[in-house]
């Protein structure tokens, strides 16, 4: 792992987001040259047929639900580091979202792009867990059984699927 992934400094064994003395830190990234970054990540919300079928039919009371989810999985990357305490703030500088929509399940795949000193996986992770969180949102009341569980819906799969790097210039 790079330290841009949160592991190790490449030139040490020394752990990149904790001091001396043990205390958390944001990794200093000032010095590293600005690259051209992608990353892309992906998962999964499962969900009843009947769920997915008025999902496609725009017939689920709330809304547009894949328009809602595209919405808020931008948002989300454009928020990121408002939320995880380590995250650099960064310019993006394109957000692509996909669904697939199968018989039982919702796939959503989110692409971020930037130029900056570090990388963007965890955008993109950010955009994938919220958007398919805003599906949940969207569907729960048709997902909802008898006693205001839901048996048969789960996020799922959730990774990274590619990471590119290029410095600027080359």
């Amino acid at each position: 792992m790079s330290d841009e992934e949160g592991g190790r400094s490449p030139d040490t064994d020394a752990l990149t987001h904790t001091d001396d003395a043990g205390d958390v830190q944001m990794v200093d990234v000032g010095s590293k040259p600005d690259s051209s970054r992608r990353a892309v990540a992906r998962g999964e919300i499962r969900l009843t047929p009947a769920t997915i079928a008025a999902v496609e039919a725009d017939e689920v009371e709330k809304g547009d639900v894949l328009a809602t989810a595209r919405i808020g999985a931008v948002q989300a990357v454009k928020h990121t580091w408002e939320t995880i305490p380590m995250c650099h703030q960064i310019p993006i500088t394109n957000v692509d979202t996909e669904f697939a929509v199968g018989d039982d399940r919702i796939e959503l795949t989110v692409a971020v792009e930037t130029t900056g000193k570090t990388g963007c996986e965890m955008e993109a992770l950010e955009g994938v867990t919220t958007g398919l969180n805003t599906v949940w949102d969207m569907v729960k009341a048709a997902e909802k059984d008898a006693d205001g569980g839901y048996p048969d819906t789960r996020i799922a799969d959730v990774e990274v699927v590619n990471k590119r790097k290029e410095t600027v210039g080359e």
